[in-house]
């Protein structure tokens, strides 16, 4: 897969990608701002497993977001199932070197839109530490609405933090 965005494309880990993940993605500032799934330190190890991991997935749903001829990040969806099947969670972040930027603004809008298309869905969602108001403005940036606060929903690095859901929806098709 591959799909073409201001500033950089997205597209499907390929076993070269390694060294440029685990460079971006062993940094402190974004480990705060993501599950507990995502390692810290970020090894070439993790790197490694993660790159064949999603690759060998089927379907596909995790993703490099490449800036500047490299994987500097990485955007996807956790499939929902049952009465949720029409739903996906987005997560995605990006190295630090190119925040700040609209890259991650115009990957997610790009890759919502996709996502939509290729999954049959319904509703995208994420939820976002309080903590993160770059990923806030991210989502706000590329359409998704925010519908609430769950409040003491997550504990990262000893704090609890409340979550804040955002959503982008479109027509059922069934």
């Amino acid at each position: 897969m591959e799909l073409e965005f201001p500033g950089g494309r997205i597209r499907s880990w390929q076993a070269g990608d390694a060294p440029s993940l685990a460079r971006h993605a062993n940094n402190r500032n974004i480990w705060l701002q993501v599950r507990d799934r995502f390692p810290h330190p970020y090894t070439l190890g993790a790197a490694e497993s993660w790159v064949a991991l999603a690759s060998a997935a089927d379907p596909e749903t995790q993703f490099a977001i490449e800036v500047n001829g490299e994987a500097a990040g990485g955007i996807g969806v956790f499939l929902q199932q049952d009465v949720e099947r029409y739903s996906a969670e987005i997560g995605y972040w990006l190295g630090e070197a190119h925040w700040n930027r609209g890259i991650t603004s115009a990957a997610v809008r790009r890759f919502t839109e996709y996502a939509f298309d290729r999954f049959g869905l319904c509703r995208l969602y994420a939820n976002v530490f309080e903590t993160n108001p770059g990923s806030c403005r991210v989502l706000e940036r590329a359409g998704y609405q925010l519908e609430g606060r769950l409040r003491q929903s997550a504990v990262k690095d000893g704090q609890v933090l409340d979550g804040l859901l955002y959503a982008a929806v479109r027509e059922f098709k069934g």
